[in-house]
């Protein structure tokens, strides 16, 4: 493709995010966590995995409950890495509240260490009840698992670009791994059973390698050091992996790719968690699903309430106060649903074009337009040629103006906007941008106005979407 190089991006162009918005976007001075308050030690405490799981705590627990957020602001909880001492931090706490999917394995593995160890900290999964309201993430897997026996493979120049996990028993895909990360889930083992999963490796070509005792490449998988090994033992047979019961609980699982006895690779980037359970367990949840439900206003309202029960557990003496908070809270997030009603029924167009990852499906499902974005759900990917030329198409077929951008994907968000906002603007008729914000983090300024998710919706979100979509 033959991109020109037109360059609009001056001081006077993107109105929003240059003039109402850009004070909102700087960066915030590293090392400093967004506290729920100041902790006088009389009352209970909890941590929360990330920015909108601890806004909500926060407007449950009230004065009776403070949180704490570890993530630093200017930084998204998906893929955050966590520091030596997040376990100790956190088991010091009586709540710690999450989401129990692979898109946040560290707030997985914390929790799974902490149901092992520490039975006085209560883990609320604001996952929990969510599951017939998960929407699958779209994906073209390949049909074709036939492995390439035919090419001749040099183990030690074998770069893996891809790695599927299936259940052995329904032949169903139910993780894979892209970049550095998992998608998916393991199945579930029974106790005093077993579940066997089997693996598919790409390499950089698209050539599927082929696994087993007697071929060249053996799948492995091995319980991290560290991790609970009273749960499972693990046995490998080459071309897939038995994980067998020993007793109820969770751990996590590396997988590898072994060839003549050495590993070649393997997912110790991020751990995969291996649960054993007394019974098999029925969800309506897609095998994969999209985990950015605390974008939805009206999904949000059931996490709330999801916190309030879990903070009565823990607190039973201001059972009611945490109810009322969650009742009022609620309150405020049907007003924001409202107005994502009233976008939605004034929009000129139901198309918008995001320069970034794909965080907004649930209110995309919900309000009937469509946010494109050149990627998928992962913030890791990176566009092809071909992404690249679609969303020119999309800006051009819809007249879209204005390119919306997610904040968190740059550096420094009160001076760059995302170099795909650049390249979208340089090659279509579009002139203004506009942050949209995926809610799971804070900037130091927002901090400072005192905003939480239902402003970065109503002050951020909302104003760009009317933008972009012809609302205003």
């Amino acid at each position: 493709m033959d991109i020109s190089r037109r360059s609009v991006l001056k001081a006077s162009g993107g109105t929003l995010a240059g003039a109402a918005v850009a004070g909102c976007l700087s960066e915030p001075d590293a090392g400093e966590s967004n506290e729920g308050g100041d902790d006088d030690g009389n009352g209970p405490t909890g941590y929360a995995a990330f920015f909108a799981l601890w806004d909500w705590a926060n407007h449950v627990g009230g004065d009776e409950m403070t949180f704490v957020n570890p993530i630093e602001a200017g930084e998204m909880g998906h893929g955050w890495e966590p520091p030596a001492d997040i376990q100790r931090d956190i088991a010091d706490s009586d709540v710690f509240v999450y989401l129990d999917t692979a898109e946040f394995s560290w707030a997985q593995n914390v929790a799974t260490d902490l149901e092992t160890d520490y039975d006085d900290v209560t883990l609320i999964d604001a996952m929990a009840g969510l599951e017939s309201q998960l929407l699958a993430v779209d994906r073209d897997p390949e049909d074709d698992r036939e492995p390439a026996r035919d090419h001749e493979f040099d183990p030690d120049a074998v770069d893996v670009a891809g790695f599927d996990v299936y259940d052995g028993q329904s032949g169903e895909e139910v993780a894979y791994w892209h970049g550095d990360h998992w998608h998916g889930e393991l199945p579930e083992v029974p106790l005093e059973g077993s579940a066997t999963v089997e693996g598919v490796f790409e390499d950089d070509e698209g050539r599927v390698l082929p696994l087993g005792d007697d071929e060249q490449f053996q799948i492995d998988a091995r319980i991290i050091d560290g991790a609970n090994e009273d749960v499972l033992e693990i046995e490998s047979h080459g071309d897939h992996v038995e994980f067998h019961a020993l007793d109820v609980g969770r751990t996590r699982v590396v997988f590898e790719l072994v060839a003549d006895g050495e590993v070649l690779w393997d997912t110790s980037a991020d751990n995969m968690t291996a649960e054993v359970v007394e019974e098999l367990s029925e969800s309506d949840a897609p095998e994969f699903y999209d985990p950015h439900v605390w974008v939805d206003p009206i999904i949000a309202q059931d996490v709330v309430e999801t916190i309030a029960d879990g903070l009565a557990e823990v607190d039973p003496d201001n059972a009611e106060t945490y109810a009322e908070n969650a009742a009022a809270y609620n309150e405020r997030l049907d007003e924001v649903d409202r107005q994502f009603e009233d976008l939605a029924a004034e929009a000129d167009r139901d198309v918008a074009v995001l320069a970034g990852h794909d965080s907004f499906q649930y209110i995309e499902h919900r309000y009937d337009f469509e946010i494109h974005t050149p990627v998928g759900i992962s913030p890791d990917a990176a566009e092809t040629e071909s992404d690249i030329s679609e969303a020119i198409s999309i800006v051009e077929e819809h007249d879209i103006d204005t390119i919306l951008y997610d904040p968190f994907e740059t550096p420094n968000p009160d001076e760059d906007v995302p170099q795909m906002v650049e390249v979208l603007l340089e090659n279509t008729d579009a002139e203004e941008y506009a942050p949209l914000s995926p809610a799971e983090g804070t900037t130091e300024e927002w901090n400072e106005q005192e905003w939480g998710w239902i402003e970065q919706m109503e002050e951020i979100n909302i104003p760009s979407l009317r933008q972009a979509l012809g609302a205003e």
